[in-house]
């Protein structure tokens, strides 16, 4: 093995949950009169949910308490999360390396919506460290949450791989200076057809 530690991003990586997602934004922000479409949804991927409400809000002029609508899009995600399965590529990799090398989540999520994913996917028990959004100042494509993750596993980050699915995270993996693997090589996330 070239590495000491896996790190995994949690949503689109471990667990399909892309699509339940953006249900939940789409319906949280029209709400407010904002349009956000899927592509741009995916451009964001890794970004916490209170940082995404206030680009949106900034872009279209609008003042909106972030945090609030943050809590009221996680909210309506998790009205969607039975239709979360888990990545199985990537689970059966959490699966082989458990109890044989430390593993962390590093994740945009709120602490409370991760664990709540990971029980879903039967993943609650298998990592070593879990970092969330609340716990790093600056988020992905910065390396903090990675470096965070690493920091508690008593890694360095040289010697960890990180698992990814967006182009934020890759980017943030690379500038921890870690070995990442990009999970759209080998799984396509369903997309949503929305009328």
């Amino acid at each position: 093995m070239s590495f000491d530690a896996l790190i995994f991003d949690l949503d689109g990586t471990l667990a399909d949950t892309m699509p339940a997602h953006y249900i939940a934004w789409r319906a949280t922000m029209a709400k407010y009169g904002i349009s956000f479409d899927e592509d741009r949804f995916y451009s964001l991927g890794g970004c916490p949910s209170q940082k995404i409400v206030e680009l949106l809000a900034e872009e279209q002029g609008m003042v909106l308490d972030s945090h609030t609508v943050a809590i009221e899009k996680e909210e309506a995600f998790l009205l969607e999360i039975a239709e979360v399965a888990p990545i199985e590529p990537v689970v059966e990799l959490v699966y082989e390396y458990r109890g044989r090398i430390p593993m962390a989540v590093a994740t945009g999520a709120m602490r409370y919506v991760a664990d709540l994913i990971l029980a879903h996917v039967g993943l609650a028990d298998c990592f070593d460290a879990c970092v969330t959004s609340e716990d790093t100042e600056r988020h992905k494509p910065h390396p903090d949450v990675f470096l965070e993750a690493a920091r508690q596993l008593k890694v360095e980050p040289e010697h960890c791989r990180v698992y990814e699915d967006a182009d934020l995270g890759v980017e943030a993996g690379r500038r921890a200076g870690m070995e990442v693997v990009d999970v759209r090589n080998f799984f396509t996330p369903r997309r949503i057809t929305i009328s």
